[in-house]
């Protein structure tokens, strides 16, 4: 049986659309200069928080299976543009539950369309990694007229033999930096994961938080990430842009190719020095291709 969320408060700003009630609830932010805010969709049984900064053209990020994290790359983003950061359903702490309201892929697709509407973002660049990066191209394809332009950093989606996508889930923490990164000790990974040593209360809290956007991140695109994407994908009108980590050991960079045979035009861009995360790997790299795309 579902589980019934509790009802979001401090409601601001509430709207509704076709009988659905959505809110918004500002929040003090966590990130410097940046404006959090929590957005009640779907009846109000799904909240979903969204970190925004900047001043520009407005550019919605989609996270991977990870969870959100505000970091260099999107600092670097909101010095040309507005970017909105939302957290997918469930991996936000105070909503975990929340992900019990959604059933598959196409619940977690009206849930987006909800989001923007609310957020009244309707035409904007997209740009999503891995996981993310299938959900931005999924939108796309349903609201092609909210995208003005689609970037898509090692996306998930499609699924091939025998070139197989790596069940993340199923890694031990080291296996996974490995997988991740192309340096697991580097920089960006220290970021992301907490020190396999720490056993304080922030390094603990900080592994539950990543196993749980994991798990629920996972509940849309497991046992295969094949969810039917090939079927919609020529509804994407967007021009494309994919960047891929050459060292990626996670999604392999031969996906490029089932992307671009299904999106003719679509500009492919490979990273050097990078694993499935170049946009932390190679941030200034990839924040130039991705600045030089989007704003043309």
């Amino acid at each position: 049986m579902a589980r019934t969320a509790p009802p979001a408060r401090g409601r601001l700003g509430g709207r509704h659309r076709g009988g659905r009630s959505m809110s918004v609830r500002v929040e003090a932010p966590i990130v410097a200069g940046a404006e959090e805010r929590t957005v009640a969709v779907w009846q109000g049984r799904v909240r979903m928080r969204v970190v925004s900064k900047g001043r520009g053209p407005a550019l919605v990020f989609f996270h991977g299976p990870w969870g959100l994290t505000w970091d260099p790359f999107l600092d670097e983003l909101a010095e040309s543009f507005t970017v909105y950061a939302p957290e997918h359903p469930g991996t936000t702490p105070e909503a975990h539950d929340d992900i019990y309201h959604l059933d598959g892929l196409w619940d977690l697709v009206l849930c987006y369309d909800e989001l923007l509407e609310t957020l009244g973002i309707h035409n904007a660049a997209f740009v999503g990694h891995s996981f993310g990066g299938m959900i931005a191209c999924e939108v796309a394809a349903a609201y092609p007229d909210r995208v003005r332009r689609l970037a898509m950093i090692a996306p998930l989606g499609f699924w091939r033999d025998p070139d197989h996508i790596v069940n993340w889930m199923m890694l031990e923490p080291g296996a996974l930096r490995a997988h991740i990164f192309r340096d697991p000790d580097g920089e960006a990974a220290r970021r992301m994961f907490p020190r396999s040593d720490a056993q304080d209360a922030a390094a603990t809290a900080a592994r539950i938080r990543l196993m749980w956007a994991m798990g629920t991140t996972g509940k849309f695109i497991w046992p295969i990430p094949d969810k039917g994407l090939k079927k919609r994908i020529h509804r994407v009108k967007a021009p494309t842009l994919l960047l891929w980590g050459r060292e990626d050991r996670l999604v392999p960079v031969a996906y490029a190719d089932e992307f671009t045979r299904r999106l003719p035009g679509a500009r492919v861009q490979i990273v050097d020095a990078a694993g499935h995360v170049p946009h932390l790997e190679q941030t200034t790299a990839v924040v130039g291709v991705l600045r030089e795309f989007l704003t043309q």
